[in-house]
């Protein structure tokens, strides 16, 4: 780990609660009572189930929905959140949070594994959060899988009862709108929207910040309020994202949230590809090329520890534009109907707590490569061909490489 990880004792829980951030710019589909799993297959969709006491105490327990045939709770508003979550409180467990905008992958799928290891109690939140997207960003075409996503879930969960070595098991999966996230009303995606914002500078300004300017803004917003909402003892989130990472610790820190930050590795394809929810976008001729930011930084990293031992950064990053260079260079190479185009937006050498760019490496601290390339459509697509979700749209990939600090 890179950055200080917060750490609450059990005993020392917060009893405060407030919101959180779920999918509520799609419409999730729901079932009548009276629909029921016929077979052993996930009916991805969602049954209600009737609860006369709840209904008692709250109107928004009136109905139990969950994913069906499991325990797995499907809570839609910020109240219902919060009566789930009081118990659990006063008996002192575990509360492990997965924040996800949906589309799920193995990636996500191994940070709730990691969250039933340490947690009682998983919550996995499915919201698509528009105040991260950009005005002219992909907002409007990303990938909305709810059905697909709950019956992942419901898979995973079943292994994990199976598992003795887990704590627990997911329990509920927050599914909020966007007018309960944003009470006040969205405040909008331009840099100059007015509303409630958490903003954390200047380490979210930098590299993915300054290419999206609202971007981290947007994330430590929506994080703020499903931190407040679950208030969950741990949060789990992916080391691909690695500047959202240190963003999130930063945040947790300087607001003196009493919350463990977990960092889970970057799950990769076989070639080196990190898994995304935006990798369905590519296709399959633009699939085949978009290793090349991982290459160009693996090319850093072996650089950096090489016999010579570079430190400098002239020598490691020169290793990985050669790569990003050449490789365009051979696309360039072919004609229009086999080739692919990109653009790398940044190559980066930078530290691991302020994501400042690095001259030279301090071989005690290490630092962090990262990158961005915008795979650009299909220049000149064959009929039939397979152009990925939404047409083919250009497609900003990102990945990161730790270096880590020498032994002595």
């Amino acid at each position: 780990m890179f950055a200080r990880t917060i750490r609450r004792a059990a005993s020392s829980r917060a009893a405060a609660t407030t919101t959180l951030t779920s999918p509520a710019v799609m419409t999730m589909p729901r079932c009548s009572s009276s629909q029921q799993p016929t077979t052993t297959t996930i009916i991805p969709t969602i049954r209600t189930m009737a609860s006369s006491s709840s209904s008692a105490r709250s109107p928004n327990l009136s109905s139990r929905e969950t994913i069906p045939s499991t325990r797995i709770r499907v809570l839609r508003s910020v109240d219902s959140v919060r009566a789930w979550r009081k118990p659990h409180q006063v008996d002192q467990r575990i509360v492990g949070l997965v924040p996800t905008m949906g589309a799920l992958h193995e990636g996500h799928l191994s940070l709730i594994r990691a969250a039933a290891r340490e947690s009682h109690e998983v919550v996995v939140s499915l919201y698509v959060n528009p105040a991260q997207f950009g005005v002219h960003e992909d907002l409007d075409s990303y990938p909305q899988t709810w059905a697909t996503d709950c019956a992942a879930l419901a898979r995973l969960d079943r292994a994990l009862a199976d598992d003795g070595a887990n704590l627990g098991r997911v329990s509920a999966v927050f599914a909020p709108s966007t007018a309960d996230m944003y009470p006040s009303g969205f405040p909008g995606q331009a840099v100059d929207s007015k509303g409630s914002f958490v903003s954390i500078t200047p380490v979210g300004e930098v590299l993915e910040g300054a290419s999206r300017p609202t971007f981290f803004r947007g994330v430590a917003t929506v994080c703020m309020k499903l931190f407040n909402i679950v208030q969950p003892d741990r949060v789990y989130f992916g080391q691909k994202d690695v500047q959202q990472t240190v963003v999130i610790r930063k945040m947790v820190r300087d607001f003196r949230m009493p919350i463990e930050v977990q960092i889970g590795p970057t799950t990769r394809e076989s070639d080196g590809l990190a898994l995304s929810s935006r990798n369905v976008y590519l296709g399959e001729r633009r699939r085949k090329v978009a290793t090349v930011l991982n290459r160009a930084l693996k090319a850093a990293e072996q650089q950096y520890g090489s016999g010579s031992g570079a430190l400098d950064r002239e020598a490691i990053l020169g290793a990985a534009q050669k790569v990003t260079t050449d490789t365009l260079a051979e696309q360039m190479a072919l004609a229009p109907e086999d080739r692919v185009t990109y653009e790398v937006d940044y190559i980066s050498l930078s530290d691991p707590e302020t994501m400042e760019e690095l001259s030279e490496v301090d071989p005690k601290k290490g630092g962090i490569l990262s990158g961005a390339v915008k795979m650009l459509p299909v220049e000149a697509p064959q009929p039939g061909e397979d152009l990925g979700h939404s047409g083919g749209p250009a497609v900003r990939l990102i990945d990161n490489i730790i270096l880590s600090p020498s032994p002595t």
